[in-house]
């Protein structure tokens, strides 16, 4: 067998397995896939909540040290930037729940 023969063999096998692959009709994702990617969501909503805090807590203590007001403005900013987070948190929800929409529903076993 030449090379050109060989060449053209692995070619066609190439196309035939393409084409075999084409006509499943949906990608699969394994259950594996699957909760690595709900674990991405938690820690990035985790990340979210906890910048938040750190940025008003950051915020808070300079104010604090510039004006003189030890507890007051630290304190606010912590709030500020909690409810900031939980918004920020939210907001992910509800893109994740409108992307959840446009796929089809997976089976829940186990």
């Amino acid at each position: 067998m030449t090379d050109d023969d060989k060449a053209d063999r692995l070619r066609r096998l190439d196309e035939q397995i393409a084409r075999l692959k084409g006509t499943t009709g949906k990608p699969e994702t394994s259950r594996v896939e699957d909760h690595h990617s709900q674990a991405q969501i938690a820690w990035r909503m985790v990340t979210e909540l906890v910048a938040g805090l750190l940025i008003g807590l950051g915020v808070g203590m300079g104010l604090d040290a510039l004006f003189g007001t030890k507890p007051f403005l630290l304190i606010l900013f912590i709030g500020l930037g909690f409810f900031a987070g939980v918004r920020v948190m939210m907001r992910t929800a509800e893109e994740i729940g409108k992307n959840a929409g446009d796929r089809p529903a997976a089976d829940d076993e186990g």
